[in-house]
C-alpha cells in the first residue's frame, strides 16, 4: 500500500517564529502518522521548500496553517484545503491530522 501523502503551507505576515515552528509541528505530527510529508513555509525570506503541482495533486491531504493569504494560492484551487491558525498547528498537530482523517473516512 502506497505511503499517505500530507502537503502544507504555513505563512504569517512577519514569517519567523511561528511559521517555522507551526511547520515543524506539522512535520513531525505528520511522519508520526505515517505520512509522507512537504512543508512550504512563506514568510521574511520568501517562499521556501515550495510544493510542486505533482506534490499537491498528489497530497492526500492539504493543510494551511496561515495568518495572511499565501502567495500563489490558485495552485490549490481545485482542491479541498484544511485551513487552520498557526496557533492550532504549533499546539495541536497530531490531533488535527486526525481530525481531518475521521472527516475523511
Amino acid at each position: 500500500m502506497a505511503k499517505k501523502k500530507l502537503v502544507a503551507l504555513c505563512a504569517c505576515t512577519m514569517g519567523l517564529a511561528h511559521t517555522f515552528m507551526a511547520a515543524q509541528a506539522l512535520e513531525d505530527a505528520a511522519k508520526e502518522l505515517g505520512y509522507d510529508v512537504k512543508v512550504e513555509t512563506q514568510g521574511a525570506d520568501g517562499i521556501q521548500n515550495e510544493l510542486t503541482p505533482a506534490e499537491i495533486a498528489e497530497a492526500d491531504i492539504i493543510i494551511h496553517a496561515v495568518a495572511i493569504a499565501p502567495q500563489n494560492n490558485e495552485r490549490f484551487d481545485a482542491y479541498d484545503i484544511y485551513e487552520i491558525g498557526l496557533q492550532d498547528a504549533i499546539k495541536n498537530a497530531k490531533g488535527i491530522i486526525q481530525e481531518i482523517e475521521s472527516m475523511e473516512d
